[in-house]
């Protein structure tokens, strides 16, 4: 199993960045697809990014060229990192590992096991 702890969410203006950092414990990290989601107020959960064992990586179209997926498995860590910030992007912030199924990098819930608690993420205008 995996513990998985956010940290790095907050305030920001329109326009401005976020690093989210996602802290793992327990067996097995880099054997991990490990993933990115979001929920906004009334919305559904949505897959933000994703990271392969080998470092692919797999962005929502709504997040390409803005955010950054990275992992360090020798710290058992993944990381977003947010520019450009947009008003459409507030949200709780999760991160998430899955076993990698073959098609775990359509990032949708059920193929992730282990979830952390969230960030929140405010972006002001």
């Amino acid at each position: 199993q995996v513990q998985l702890v956010e940290s790095g969410g907050g305030s920001v203006q329109a326009g401005g960045s976020l690093r989210l950092s996602c802290a793992a414990s327990g067996y097995g990290y880099s054997t991990y697809c490990l993933a990115w989601f979001r929920q906004a107020p009334g919305k559904e959960r949505e897959g933000v990014s994703g990271i392969s064992t080998t470092f692919t990586t797999y962005y929502g179209d709504s997040v390409k060229g803005r955010f950054t997926i990275s992992r360090d498995n020798a710290n058992n860590a993944l990381y977003l990192q947010m520019n450009s910030l947009k008003p459409a992007d507030p949200a709780m912030y999760s991160c998430a590992a899955a076993r990698c199924s073959p098609r775990w990098w359509r990032l949708l819930q059920s193929s992730f096991s282990f979830w952390g608690q969230g960030a929140q993420v405010t972006v002001s205008p």
